[in-house]
């Protein structure tokens, strides 16, 4: 089968481990890279032996590309998205999929109108211990989802702000953690649960980073239509960085959680990841004892890989096949549209101090 070209469109501390990603990969060839600045793109593209490029439109035509990954500040993705599409290639972005439901919408309708594939970068739905409460939810173990939890307790310090201009602002960033860090434990929930939203109540709050103007906390309760409800706590504001986990009980009384993050987060270009990802809850009846197996067995996985690379290319590998096979990725636009939406009803509920009810 012919590889797959690919291209990555920004040249941040991302786009680093998405190349090195792409380049284990036997389904496709890291041919070009593009950012504004084109000594960016050329240093970037040094790196990974890939042409550097300062237009999309020129990169994707010049070098017939057949993906792309975008990994630009966040509302900077549907002008590239858009583009992409426009010149014939699959697009894969960078969580979170946009900063608002319109941005969402205009990409979702580019690709369809170009009849090509949209994905969002949600890695940590390839972690094994998070891929198999999926399964159990889908195989009928704990009935149906009815109660979710996500908490994610993180740290982010000033020189984490000050390491790139767009961090910590509205017009830049788009918000903080609910846009930055909390979307991966958000689209696991959403995942899980597997419900549309009806109602959600959440209030955001800047607890200890008084040089940003966006949240470093927020917390939210949500009301699914099926009558599941979730609680969501997200937070930058913990020192060193405690652990993010989110967890499912269902309707029988099976429980069942994985802490995907412990210690202090991950942090591109500074640091690796702390802990491996575990399931940490499992009440499952006839399932219960297997908990340790699986906790040793995803801790070997964790010590033989290089975590921070390994599941984004699993997603990469999971993308490219969709592609070549025409079906559906694992994780799709709609699904990062509907991350966009829990964080905007935060947003907007705890700008109008009363719950937000579905549709937005």
């Amino acid at each position: 089968m012919t590889k797959l070209r690919s291209a990555i469109i920004g040249c941040g501390k991302m786009a680093r481990v998405h190349a090195q990603a792409l380049m284990n990969i036997g389904d496709t060839e890291l041919v070009a890279v593009q950012s504004r600045s084109l000594d960016k793109a050329k240093a970037f593209g040094e790196s990974f032996n890939a042409a550097p490029y300062t237009d999309i439109a020129t990169m994707i035509q010049q070098e017939r590309v057949d993906v792309v990954v975008i990994c630009t500040p966040h509302p900077a993705h549907r002008e590239a998205t858009v583009v992409a599409f426009e010149n014939g290639a699959h697009v894969l972005v960078e969580k979170p999929l946009a900063i608002s439901l319109d941005d969402s919408d205009a990409m979702i309708a580019a690709g369809k109108a170009a009849g090509r594939q949209l994905g969002m970068i949600s890695q940590r739905r390839f972690i094994p211990a998070a891929y198999r409460i999926k399964q159990a939810i889908d195989a009928g173990k704990l009935g149906t989802p009815m109660l979710g939890f996500v908490v994610m307790y993180g740290w982010r310090d000033e020189t984490y702000y000050q390491s790139d201009p767009w961090r910590g602002s509205w017009a830049a960033e788009g918000g903080g953690v609910l846009v930055n860090q909390a979307p991966h434990q958000l689209d696991l929930l959403q995942w899980y649960m597997g419900s549309e939203f009806d109602e959600l109540y959440g209030v955001w709050s800047n607890i200890n980073h008084p040089y940003i103007e966006v949240d470093d906390t927020a917390v939210a309760v949500v009301r699914f239509k099926n009558g599941a409800i979730a609680n969501i706590m997200v937070s930058n504001a913990q020192k060193p960085g405690i652990y993010g986990k989110v967890h499912v009980h269902g309707s029988n009384g099976a429980t069942a959680g994985v802490q995907t993050d412990g210690g202090s987060m991950f942090l591109p270009g500074r640091s690796t990841i702390q802990e491996p990802p575990l399931n940490d809850l499992w009440t499952i009846p006839g399932e219960e004892a297997m908990l340790p197996q699986w906790q040793e067995a995803d801790k070997a996985l964790f010590n033989s890989v290089n975590a921070v690379e390994y599941f984004v290319r699993l997603q990469h590998e999971d993308f490219f096949k969709a592609i070549q096979e025409n079906r559906r990725p694992l994780v799709t636009g709609s699904d990062g549209r509907r991350t966009v939406e829990l964080f905007n009803a935060i947003y907007r509920s705890s700008k109008e101090r009363m719950p937000v009810k579905w549709p937005l």
